[in-house]
């Protein structure tokens, strides 16, 4: 059956085509599996919750019907601003539109969220224009710029608020730098989310080209209740695709977890036992509550823009499991530098088990792509990272907020494998993990904590943290371990040292695998057991082998490229080191599409190593898991970026060749 919804209809209707609903909330209370949801162009108002799951062969299906032309928003226009000092006006909002949220006195706070607690999840929008919160009405009437800010032209648009309790009255005071809001498109943000079930268990819906923005979403932890402008909420084969999600206050889509009452915002709260532990329960309530395979996840997010979200673009812990992230555009997350914490970046997931992240553009992000904690069958493929670092002039990063880098992979077992990406930010890869497959990538910047950042954060005396590994392409819990570092593997990529080291003692800056020349060759890890080869160990072997046990594990290196200075592991034998010859690599603007400008193929040459499979790339050590497909198939990397074809041997890299250098690498025309 066919619903429709036309928030122009002269009058509201039974939901068909002659007498369309004015709200798609009303179409969401009756849609059945197989039923479809036609949406005309127009302004929603509302947050729409789906009451009836669909199933897999008759999936409940949502659609705008002209692209991008139905917008379904969590904000209210006002046009009943008065003028008061200056380029400030002001405006009195009664309470009772908020219901029992009011985002303007909500503040933004929770597990692991460190910036300071004077941040509401209330917001003042002006043609799309996010306005920056004061806390004072004194500052918010001076409308200086805020250097921290990555966008700092719009960082002088300013709105302050307070409460008149006896009139039960929001008041918000704003900035608008001599325009007269009332003849423009001002919003503030009412409700909390915009497309979002408020049971768990809906599964199998479709969104389709809608335009999302302007929530009051709340901060999102991983073992708290995540909520987005739109997502699953604890699901199973959601399909959001070729919509505009934009301007959430925190998080724009979230695949991520229910919430419990027994741990949510757990150590905020109660305190006594540490974020870290409760991200362990919350693993294991998981499994308790649903997380299963059979339940959870297989959701698809795929050609949609994504944008100027101050958590995430996307964010998820255990609900996001067995999905695929694909031919998204992800950019300027967390630009206003207003909130800061262990949980932002353009995409955070935890527990990115058997999720595929491909061919995504993902740039201007304060992180790029955070998998955090179980990356296990994850698969990073077809990306292009750029421009994921403060402009220039940029004041220094709000305290506690974290540093930036394309990738970040934190305390995961894996296999993790990063294969045909473009890492062309200062900071390539924070890698406190392990068990890595890093294949065929461009590399202009550095990898980071490495060997470090994996104890439990904090003062006082070192605790290691422990985190989950998982059944092979399960959500069931194997086991727990410490991370021992390296049983890493880096074949067929190209490192350049594009910008100069600084000597900052916070990161390492300089480019290349050298940071590995501490750790051990395979056949020298393995030394020590294979002593005991042919008999069974006996007691004393326990205490013997216990410091190898806890060492590093090996890494394996071969077939890279070293240029402008980027620097080799010292036994790595088979890769070209080019010292004396200056290599540009520079994204340009072709026609509004991103492209590389370099000579770095002229200096490769005939430089080529063997094509790259799941037998090369073994089993990551702790969970005992091949590099290969959610399916259990080995994988061989022999298409390139493009998916090009790269033949018997390959070049290192992204490209097969190099006339495939010079094509456009983001076409966000679908």
């Amino acid at each position: 059956m066919k619903i429709y919804v036309d928030a122009n209809a002269a009058f509201d209707g039974n939901g068909s085509q002659e007498r369309p609903f004015k709200l798609i909330n009303e179409a969401a209370k009756i849609a059945e599996p197989g039923d479809e949801v036609l949406v005309f162009p127009g302004t929603y108002r509302e947050n729409v919750n789906p009451i009836h799951a669909g199933k897999k062969d008759a999936r409940i299906t949502y659609r705008s019907v002209e692209p991008l032309q139905a917008v379904i928003t969590g904000a209210e226009q006002v046009n009943n601003w008065k003028k008061y000092q200056g380029n400030v006006w002001v405006t009195r909002v009664n309470n009772s539109i908020f219901g029992s949220y009011n985002p303007y006195t909500t503040f933004v706070v929770g597990d692991w969220y460190f910036g300071p607690v004077d941040k509401h999840t209330g917001a003042v929008y002006m043609n799309g224009i996010h306005f920056y919160e004061t806390t004072t009405l004194d500052d918010c009437i001076k409308g200086e710029v805020y250097t921290r800010s990555w966008d700092q032209a719009n960082s002088i648009y300013k709105w302050y608020t307070e409460q008149d309790t006896a009139k039960n009255e929001t008041i918000i005071y704003a900035n608008f730098q001599g325009k007269n809001p009332n003849e423009e498109q001002v919003d503030i943000n009412v409700r909390q989310e915009c497309f979002w079930p408020q049971a768990t268990g809906i599964d199998y819906i479709t969104v389709a080209g809608f335009t999302i923005n302007k929530a009051a979403t709340t901060w999102a932890p991983p073992a708290a209740f995540q909520d987005g402008m739109i997502g699953p909420h604890w699901a199973k084969g959601w399909i959001i695709e070729d919509c505009d999600i934009s301007l959430s206050r925190c998080a724009g889509i979230s695949l991520g977890k229910y919430k419990d009452p027994n741990n949510d915002h757990y150590f905020t709260y109660k305190h006594v036992k540490s974020p870290t532990q409760m991200e362990r329960e919350a693993v294991c309530r998981g499994q308790y509550d649903g997380w299963l395979k059979e339940k959870i996840g297989h959701h698809i997010i795929r050609r949609c823009n994504i944008h100027d979200c101050e958590q995430d673009g996307i964010v998820g812990r255990q609900g996001g499991v067995f999905s695929v992230i694909e031919d998204n555009h992800v950019h300027h997350i967390n630009n206003m530098q207003e909130l800061a914490g262990a949980e932002i970046a353009g995409i955070k997931m935890h527990a990115a088990i058997d999720v595929i992240y491909r061919r995504n553009h993902i740039d201007h992000c304060t992180m790029g792509l955070w998998c955090d904690w179980e990356a296990q069958g994850t698969r990073i493929t077809q990306n292009l990272f750029d421009h994921n670092y403060a402009p220039a002039g940029t004041a220094h990063r709000l305290e506690g907020a974290m540093e930036s880098q394309d990738i970040w992979v934190e305390v995961s077992h894996g296999p993790t494998l990063i294969d045909n990406n473009l890492l062309l930010s200062k900071d390539s890869l924070k890698i406190p993990t392990q068990g890595l497959g890093v294949v065929n990538n461009l590399i202009l910047g550095s990898f980071t904590y490495v060997g470090t950042g994996t104890d439990y954060p904090g003062k006082g005396v070192s605790r290691q943290r422990y985190t989950p590994y998982h059944i092979p392409h399960r959500t069931e819990v194997a086991g727990f371990s410490t991370i021992l570092h390296g049983d890493d593997r880096f074949y067929n990529n190209v490192f350049v040292q594009k910008w100069a080291p600084e000597k900052n003692p916070e990161d390492n800056e300089e480019v290349g695998t050298f940071v590995f020349d501490d750790y051990p060759t395979y056949d020298e890890w393995f030394a020590p057991f294979e002593k005991l080869a042919g008999r069974a160990a006996k007691e004393d072997d326990m205490a013997n082998l216990q410091p190898y046990h806890m060492g590093h594990l090996p890494v394996w290196v071969s077939g890279n490229v070293y240029l402008n200075g980027a620097k080799a592991w010292k036994k790595e034998t088979n890769n070209l080191v080019v010292p004396d010859k200056k290599v540009t690599v520079e994204l340009i603007d072709h026609n509004g599409k991103p492209a590389l400008q370099t000579n770095l193929y002229d200096v490769i040459g005939n430089f080529k190593n063997n094509i790259i499979n799941s037998d090369v790339l073994g089993k990551a050590f702790e969970p005992e898991q091949r590099f290969e497909t959610p399916d259990g198939d080995s994988i061989q990397i022999s298409e390139d970026y493009f998916g090009n074809h790269r033949g018997i041997s390959t070049i290192p890299g992204p490209f097969a060749t190099s006339d495939a250098a010079g094509k456009d690498l983001w076409n966000e025309e679908f």
